[in-house]
Order: C-alpha cells, then structure tokens, then sequence
C-alpha cells in the first residue's frame, strides 16, 4: 500500500473509535440509570456559627506569664479561629489553675458542677497538663546525679500515667465526642543550662507518658511545643552549640542550686525571648503567640469541632 494509502486506513480508524466514543459518553446507559436510583445522597457539612471552647488545666492554660492580660494561648486562639472561620463567634471558657497537678485538676472536674456542665456543652477542648507532676519530681532530684533523676522520673511517671487516665476518662465522660488538644510540657531552664541534659531528658520521657496515655483515647490530640518553647529564638543547630559553648563555662555540666536560684532571681531579661521576665519560668505574650500558633495548626488539622452536618 502506498504512503497516502495508509494516511487513508489511520484517519478511517479514528474517525471510527471517536465516533463510537462519543456516542458512548453521551448515550444514557442503563446503568448509570439504576446508580442514580439507588445512590445515597451525601450529607453536607457547613461551619458552625458558636463554637465554645472549654480550656482546662494549669498555669498555661490560665495564661501565667502573659504581660497582656489577654489569657496566654486562650485569648489568642479564639482571635484565630474567628479571623479564619469568618461566619464562627467563639466562646472559651478557661478552668486553668496556676500550681495544677493532673489529679488537682481532676479534683476541681469532680467538684465544680459549672465545669462540668461547660465541658458536656464543648465543640473543642485544649488541656495543658503534666508540667507540675514532674517540677515536683525534679525539684527534689535536680541535683542528683543523671542515673538517678532518670530513675526517679521512671518510678514516678507510673503515678502519673495512673493520674492522667482517671482526668482523661472523667474529661470523656463528660463530653464523648469533642477533640481535644493537649499540648506538651517543655524546658524553661534550657537556654541557661543547655549543656545539661538531666531535664531535658526526663521532660522528653514525661511527653512520651502523655501522649501514650492519650492513645487510649478516641480523637484526642498531641500538640509538641517542647523544643520551640525550650529552645526559644535559638532555632538552629548553630545557634544551641554557640549557646551551649557559652553556658558550659559558667555551669561545667553540671546544675548548682546557686546557679539556680541566680536564674530565677533575675527581673530584668531571659536568655529565651518567650519566656517571661516575671518568674522566668512561663511564657510572655510572644510564646503564648507561637503556642497558639502550634494548637491552631493542630485544630486546623483535625477540624471537627467546626463543622456540623446539615
């Protein structure tokens, strides 16, 4: 056959498959038919016009520390839910107590019939919770040696992992289907004693007990501020060797009461620009920010507690 020839038999051919083709697309098929008949229309989900927030837990939640007196984490994250969700009005509700520990908070859920009543009508719970059990532990053994924090951290976190399930399961009984939040506890003493990795151990063991206690349980949400609280403005690699260079002059591996007492003593500035200059232990307005800023992505996420089906 000849070049045109086989010019002639290829545009037959395709000619032919789009003619078959389209008269297939547009041909009402039986089946199609019978799907319609049968299908199941799918439910529609649209924002929520209130959403109420219930916060409960310890000094973070209650916003200890915060220069603004907005209410830490809690003020800041209702503005971000509402600049987000433009047709949301948010209403929180905040049950934190500076001083909590897990079984103080699961003391005042057992006593205050308004707390109670607020976590049953809650779309969305945060918690902070679990810094206390431990200071307790630490401010006993701080100064012991490694071997020995470690080992007391172990013992005691069986305690508190016994704690936290019995606040975990009264949170759920009150209210089964709300998410929860809860957020990591960290290290406010890093950047004055990063060359020591005693509290930084034994806090990144009591987060593990945490979120392996929340796993028990349905929809509940880790949100991990540990390293972005303790580290601060040091964000890099580069800038935590500088910083530990610097501190392992003055500290030589090791924690002193003296050393201590001189950090908490002092008014006037924190080597972490999120830590609060008041009792250099919480956050100030900026770290109460970046919390927010970590909750809110973890919210956005996982983000039933916005949406209701119609």
């Amino acid at each position: 056959m000849k070049k045109r020839g086989w010019l002639v038999a290829i545009l037959v051919v395709i000619m032919a498959l789009a003619v078959g083709w389209g008269w297939h697309a547009h041909a009402p098929a039986t089946g199609s038919r019978n799907r319609e008949k049968t299908s199941v229309a799918q439910p529609q989900y649209v924002e929520r016009k209130r959403v109420k927030l219930v916060a409960l837990g310890d000094s973070l939640t209650h916003g200890q520390g915060d220069e603004t007196n907005n209410g830490g984490y809690v003020g800041i994250i209702k503005q971000k839910i509402e600049h987000r969700y433009r047709k949301t009005t948010v209403t929180t509700v905040n049950y934190g107590v500076s001083g909590d520990r897990s079984d103080q908070i699961l003391a005042r859920l057992n006593s205050q019939k308004q707390l109670r009543r607020d976590l049953r009508q809650a779309n969305v719970i945060t918690m902070t919770v679990g810094g206390n059990d431990l200071m307790q532990k630490l401010e006993q053994d701080v100064t012991d040696s490694p071997d020995q924090v470690n080992h007391d951290v172990k013992v005691a976190s069986k305690t508190y992992r016994t704690k936290l399930n019995r606040l975990f399961t009264a949170v759920r009984k009150q209210n089964p289907h709300a998410p929860i939040f809860v957020m990591s506890i960290y290290n406010p003493f890093y950047t004055y004693f990063p060359d020591v990795t005693t509290i930084s151990d034994a806090i990144a063991y009591w987060n593990q007990t945490t979120r392996q206690v929340m796993g028990e349980y349905p929809k509940m949400y880790f949100v991990d501020i540990n390293h972005l609280m303790s580290y601060g403005q040091y964000r890099t690699k580069a800038a935590r060797q500088q910083l530990v260079a610097k501190e392992n002059k003055v500290n030589h591996g090791k924690i002193s009461q003296a050393r201590s007492i001189q950090v908490m003593d002092n008014k006037d500035k924190n080597l972490n620009d999120y830590i609060s200059t008041d009792d250099n232990f919480h956050p100030n307005h900026i770290g109460y920010e970046h919390i927010a800023r970590q909750l809110f992505k973890a919210m956005v996420d996982h983000h039933s507690w916005e949406y209701v089906k119609r």
